[in-house]
């Protein structure tokens, strides 16, 4: 009814319907009528008004009766979003018959009917356990219409409750949800009748008919709720490798709900007086039937003021709004797909390899170029100049020539007249392949010893006798999961011909247009200077346009090329998704040794990355890996290697953190079983292990200060860290089932470009414009993508000049302007081009000193008109390099960063330990910028990375099936952090009387440093699991990988659940997953 089925079905099923009929237009779809024995809603009431009439009917009717209306009620609040809900009606969900939907477990529980009419009349089909006949298919007809749905009115002796669990609490489908009703006979607890419906536990919506008939006639009692528990796992089977996947945790989901509907309807017989005595469980049990409860949002940001003494003009330190923050919110800025069609332009659309691995035998175009509108098609042959691309190794195929590595390698394109026309005519290509053994996951790299490059190693001291040495030995191995970039705008561009000398413009999202415009130019044949790339804005980056624009800016040049048209690519989402690449996943195994007090003494550790099928950015991914895996730790003795898998995926690459957030990740695993080994606190093992000033690092860099400890002392005191400690403790003492957790991390995060082989990026150019008016035109080599970099070089010209920010604008990035740009990364923006900027705007007031020091009370208008009538060049170049970078890593000696970052968070969750869902309380974070040069923007940094790296840990799940195809395709089933992940209460300070003289206006990096003490919501939840174990017996040791979904964190809480459900996978079954 509201396109939210239908609509998947055409743009991804590639279906087709020829007729629509919209139910909405229908009077009798639309009525809501008040009976006796319910309500009567139409099929084609959207579940928006739909939840208005019903609550509407629980403030009027008795609250007996509404107990199926309320559980409805409760479940549309989860279901999609605010958009979805206004469209999407319940007829729909009900004819479409999703295993998962939401509503169908409730109208099956509550025994729901339904009126359909054809041409032959009219008749109630009641939604019972014969309903569903098959996957997708119910017991209506192909010519029968579904007129209103009846759900009935509760009595007062029965009960009803709906449970849903998913990936994420918002706007997410169901891993599983149920339905469960039960009716006791008259003034007794005997049951009267029974029904539980589930979705997500098979092809369709299913009832548990054995339970249902085993519990008839049963007292509600212990001994029930055990039968109950047995026959349900018959009524549920899950066998390996089914439809879904996570089969222990599904089940285990099941029996929860059904705990916590036996318990919360045990206490209503006993405050009803219907059950001969009170509930047999302890008091602490009684948490199982509450949910989780977020708490309401508050936030406060702490940072210093700029001295009274600092002139209005200088906009330096101030909390200065983004300056196209406006244009942003209101929907006007302009973005590569915003801008308006150029003549004679076409639509670029991709032909994507269907098969990990495997020889190309023959492309058909036919079927493609015969489309009306279709003009030409693309693919290797077509390419005039090199077809290879990448950072440090051209390695891989802009249009995949013989052989595709990956799904979702790039074989050819079509070029149509519109977007729809070329989308649907790339899917019409034909591609015949030869297939090919493939490598998905890092075990199988290792195990064929399939690498990309040479692994790195980072060697200090002895490791191998300070291990022998040491109290305590630890041998573990942990894996952190992919992550997908999910920017706002897809990867795009436009390629505009010029029609002369081979020049050609090219429009890019993206963070570095030199290595567009180079890239470009290699695949074109032409030299560099025919080439211009630039880009206004990016919506969103994160490292995904660090390197992955010069594919898709190759793509559409060729195409322009060919057809000497402008063209357009703007991939769809899925396109985006399967090409683009993710964070590197990373599988660790460590050795770690300890002395008795919690003294790291010696750490030997191989890292595993999942590089994908080519380099891009791995070999210095592996650098950076190693380079920043002590977080804030001295370790004396060590050996880091780090291992780049070659894999039949898409090939990894930048992702804000690059490599750091994985290992430190892994540092913080380890530190966190060094503590439970040597039984001292998460909180003193840590301090009993950081850096101190006058420390060298493992790659021999001296600590300079003690903004570590300034910072973690601040976030403990601010905190109140040991206070809500006690707190947690008692709360846990106290509940069962529901467990919180509380955890405090650091980092020292060290910037700049720091391997060896991209050192020389460590270099920026800026050009400055002052026109005759006053008015500058500013303009440098870092890219706009959200992060504030061009209000924060504005300010930083403001100051240099004196005058206020208004009078500056910086209108694009572009390669005409600033030559031989570094890509926007690393942290660096600020760093490099600040300090460039400063030296064109230092350039130009040398110029106008004179003219200054003959008439110091004129403006600056007046200066500058002066300057421009006695012919004095108002434009100035700035370039500017970091200095003093002299690492060497044959000696393992010199410095590698220009300065560090430093930042503490401490985090507190709250973890159901039926479900494995969990809510964050409260996160405090204090984080040292310097002397910020816009603390407005610099505090949004560090949330938005927060809420970036809360996804990493906790919530993004990227998997893919055995064949090498992306599951977690689109917004619909890969989950990235929304509001209600949001810390019930979040408290950001920026460090107060911190300095940094080796950046621009004292000021530090903030890009990136955050994104990890996101970590301490994981290692709070784990901190939860912990005493959830102890409750049941379990040491407190464990395993957690992250993502900490749901799945991982209740299978981690054992108990008398999970050891009902086996979880043994025999060797020659196909899981329906893999986490890569």
């Amino acid at each position: 009814m509201g396109n939210t089925e239908i609509g998947v079905e055409i743009k991804f099923k590639n279906q087709h319907y020829s007729v629509f009929i919209h139910g909405r237009h229908i009077p009798e779809l639309n009525e809501m009528t008040v009976l006796e024995s319910g309500v009567r809603v139409g099929s084609a009431v959207t579940l928006a008004t739909l939840d208005e009439f019903l609550r509407c009917q629980i403030k009027k009717q008795p609250a007996h009766k509404t107990k199926v209306l309320e559980a409805i009620t409760e479940m549309l609040k989860w279901f999609a979003g605010v958009q979805i809900r206004n469209v999407a009606s319940i007829g729909g969900n009900i004819i479409t018959a999703s295993p998962i939907s939401d509503l169908n477990p409730l109208l099956l529980a509550a025994r729901a009917s339904m009126t359909v009419s054809s041409i032959k009349g009219s008749r109630t089909i009641v939604l019972d356990e014969t309903f569903f006949r098959g996957y997708r298919k119910i017991a209506v007809e192909p010519n029968e219409v579904l007129i209103s749905v009846h759900i009935p009115f509760t009595s007062s002796s029965e009960h009803f409750v709906g449970f849903k669990q998913a990936q994420r609490k918002e706007d997410d489908i169901a891993i599983v949800n149920a339905g469960m009703m039960v009716r006791f006979n008259d003034g007794c607890d005997t049951i009267g009748d029974f029904r539980l419906a589930f979705g997500g536990m098979a092809a369709t919506t299913i009832m548990a008919g054995k339970t249902r008939k085993i519990l008839l006639g049963r007292k509600w009692d212990q001994e029930t709720l055990e039968l109950a528990n047995n026959t349900l796992l018959e009524d549920l089977p899950l066998h390996p490798g089914s439809p879904g996947g996570m089969e222990k945790y599904r089940q285990t989901l099941a029996l929860g709900f059904f705990l916590k509907f036996y318990m919360g309807v045990a206490n209503d017989l006993h405050y009803e007086e219907m059950a001969p005595c009170a509930p047999s469980w302890p008091d602490s049990w009684g948490s199982a039937v509450k949910d989780l409860q977020s708490p309401s949002f508050e936030s406060t940001q702490l940072y210093q003021e700029v001295p009274d003494s600092q002139p209005d003009t200088d906009a330096v330190g101030r909390p200065v709004m983004i300056m196209s923050g406006e244009h942003q919110a209101a929907g006007e800025a302009v973005y590569i797909d915003d801008l308006p069609i150029h003549e004679g332009e076409l639509f670029l659309a991709l032909v994507f390899s269907t098969k990990p691995h495997a020889l190309i035998k023959s492309i058909d175009f036919e079927p493609a170029l015969s489309l009306n509108g279709v003009v030409d098609a693309v693919s290797a042959k077509d390419v005039p100049g090199e077809n290879k691309f990448g950072s440090f190794i051209h390695d891989e195929e802009i249009f995949a020539e013989s052989k595709v590595n990956c799904v979702g390698q790039v074989i050819a394109g079509v070029l149509a007249e519109d977007r729809a026309t070329a989308q649907k005519a790339a899917k019409l290509v034909r591609i015949e392949y030869e297939e090919l053994d493939y490598i998905l996951t890092i075990e199988e790299a290792i195990a064929e010893q399939s690498y990309l490059v040479d692994p790195v190693c980072f060697e200090k001291g002895n490791a191998d006798t300070a291990m022998l040495e040491a109290d305590h030995v630890i041998e573990d191995e942990i894996t952190i999961g992919a992550q997908e970039h999910f920017y706002m705008e897809p990867q795009c561009c436009i390629a505009i011909p010029k029609g002369e000398f081979e020049e050609m413009e090219i429009i890019s999202s993206t963070q570095d247009v030199a290595h567009v415009q180079f890239g470009v130019a290699a695949v074109l044949g032409v030299p560099s200077n025919r080439i211009v790339c630039r880009t206004k804005r990016l919506g969103g980056g994160f490292g995904g346009k660090e390197t992955r624009p010069c594919l898709y800016g190759a793509l559409t040049a060729v195409a322009a090329h060919k057809s000497r048209r402008p063209v357009r690519l703007v991939l769809e989402r899925d396109e985006d998704m399967i090409s683009s690449g993710t964070r590197s996943p990373c599988l660790a195994r460590y050795k770690i040794g300890c002395d008795k007090d919690g003294s790291i003494k010696a750490v030997i550790i191989n890292y595993y990355l999942n590089g994908g099928h080519s380099a891009d950015l791995t070999p210095a991914i592996l650098n950076v890996a190693c380079q920043k895996a002590d977080n804030a730790y001295k370790l004396p003795n060590v050996r880091l290697t780090s291992h780049s898998c070659r894999t039949n995926l898409p090939s990894t690459t930048a992702f804000r953190g690059f490599g750091g957030p994985q290992t430190m990740f892994i540092t913080e695993t380890w530190m966190t079983r060094v503590a439970e080994v040597c039984g001292i606190s998460q909180q003193k093992v840590r301090e009993i292990n950081f850096y101190a000033a006058g420390d060298l690092t493992h790659y021999n860099q001296t600590v300079v200060g003690d903004n570590l400890q300034r910072c973690w002392v601040t976030c403990l005191t601010q905190s109140d860290f040991f206070g809500r400690r006690e707190e947690v403790d008692q709360f846990n003492r106290m509940n069962r089932w529901k467990k919180r957790g509380l955890a405090i991390i650091p980092t020292q995060y060290g910037i700049c470009f720091s391997g060896a082989k991209e050192r020389f990026l460590n270099q920026a150019g800026a050009l400055v414009l002052v026109y005759k008016d006053g008015r500058v035109m500013l303009t440098h080599g870092g890219t706009e993508m959200g992060q504030g970099l061009y209000t924060k070089m504005i300010q930083v010209a403001s100051r240099c000049f004196g005058i206020s920010a208004e009078k500056i604008h910086t209108s694009e990035t572009s390669t005409d302007k600033v030559p031989n740009t570094s890509p926007t990364a690393a942290s660096t923006g600020s760093d490099l081009n600040g300090m460039a900027v400063k030296a064109a705007c230092d350039k130009i007031m040398k110029r106008l000193q004179p003219i200054v020091n003959r008439n110091p009370s004129a403006s600056w208008e007046d200066w500058v008109e002066e300057a421009y009538m006695t012919q004095i060049s108002l434009a100035a170049t700035g370039f500017h390099r970091t200095p003093g970078l002299t690492y060497d890593p044959e000696t393992n000696e010199g410095r590698t960063f220009d300065y560090y970052c430093y930042g503490t968070g401490a985090s507190e969750v709250e973890i159901d330990c039926l479900t494995g869902d969990h809510v964050v309380r409260r996160t405090d974070i204090v984080m040292d910028v310097g002397k910020s040069l816009n603390p407005a923007i610099d505090i949004g940094q560090v949330e938005g990375a927060f809420a970036q790296g809360y996804g990493l840990y906790l919530l993004e799940d990227y998997r893919v099936t055995p064949s090498g195809h992306l599951l977690t395709k689109g917004p619909g089933a890969y989950k990235i952090p929304s509001i209600g992940n949001t810390p019930g209460e979040f408290n950001v300070t920026l460090l107060e009387d911190s300095a940094n003289p080796r950046a621009i206006n004292s000021s530090k990096a903030v890009g990136e440093p955050p994104l990890f003490l996101s970590a301490s919501v994981f290692f709070a939840v784990k901190d939860a699991i912990v005493s959830a174990r102890q409750d049941a017996g379990m040491p407190p040791q464990f395993r957690l990988d992250a993502p900490a979904v749901p799945e991982r964190i209740r299978l981690a809480c054992q108990d008398h659940i999970t050891e009902k459900i086996t979880d043994s996978t025999p060797g020659d079954v196909v899981p329906f997953f893999i986490r890569p």
